[in-house]
């Protein structure tokens, strides 16, 4: 745990070697990489951490100010903890902070790795329109049913991610969980609607990336990734055979192989 001024942030790590800080994505804590640190075995340094409003990680947004800057600062001062420069990894919304860190440059990164980020922002950049529309309508939605009194409102945007019956099809506990921390997702979509994303913002990004997506994620997320890929200048992007949004989970052995080649290529060159 690292005691902060503005509340703790959960830090945990194991190993030696090269450091990756391992960021997770909405509804989760550092615990979500477990599957993925104990398949890259030995040779890293891999530290958790949890998001403001998850774990023990004290939140620091409003619904008045939902800056991506406060959730990109818990990170910064994680990575000073670890020492860097690091090897950033973010699954989903983590992933999304994990390129705002980069793009503000108070945090040495050896490299980047965005594991299919809600580059909601950059769609609408990019001109895609109709996949910017798809996740306004899906969050809109999702809102609406929370004001409805819809406990399980979040749902939806899970079914969105992982595909229909995917909330259902978790353990009651990590149910319970999701819905624990709506308020803290609902917040998180408002950081990324809130982070303006232009190409030539994230073209400046020039530390090694990979980006990954999955063949079964939403055509959406799936397309913001591939943009992502296109734009940074110095990226790599692969798409998981049969993998949808939370394929850390799923598909575990393949992140964490695509991880581990992708940091001892930027740790030979170095």
């Amino acid at each position: 745990m690292i005691e902060h001024p503005r509340g703790p942030i959960d830090y945990e790590e194991t190993g030696a070697g090269p450091a990756l800080v391992l960021v997770p994505g909405s509804c989760s804590t550092g615990a979500a990489w477990r599957p993925v640190i104990a398949a890259l075995g030995d040779g890293f340094r891999c530290v958790t951490t949890s998001l403001p409003g998850y774990g023990k990680t004290a939140e620091r947004r409003t619904r008045d100010d939902a800056s991506i800057t406060h959730v990109a600062e818990v990170v910064e001062t994680v990575i000073a903890r670890a020492g860097g420069p690091v090897h950033l990894v973010g699954h989903s919304f983590g992933g999304l902070v994990g390129l705002a860190v980069a793009l503000r440059r108070k945090a040495p990164l050896a490299s980047l790795t965005i594991v299919e980020a809600p580059a909601v922002e950059f769609l609408r950049d990019r001109g895609e329109a109709l996949h910017y529309e798809t996740f306004r309508r899906m969050t809109q939605a999702y809102f609406a049913a929370l004001e409805d009194g819809n406990k399980e409102a979040i749902a939806a945007m899970i079914d969105f991610y992982g595909g229909a019956g995917t909330f259902a099809s978790w353990p009651p506990r990590v149910r319970a969980y999701a819905v624990e921390t709506t308020p803290g997702n609902v917040l998180d979509w408002a950081s990324a609607y809130g982070f303006p994303l232009a190409a030539v913002a994230v073209a400046s990004v020039t530390v090694p990336a990979l980006v990954m997506t999955g063949t079964q994620s939403h055509p959406a997320a799936r397309r913001a990734n591939e943009l992502l890929a296109e734009t940074l200048p110095a990226s790599a992007f692969e798409i998981l055979e049969g993998a949808a949004h939370f394929m850390i989970a799923t598909h575990a052995g393949e992140v964490a192989r695509l991880i581990a080649e992708h940091v001892r290529r930027v740790e030979g060159r170095a």
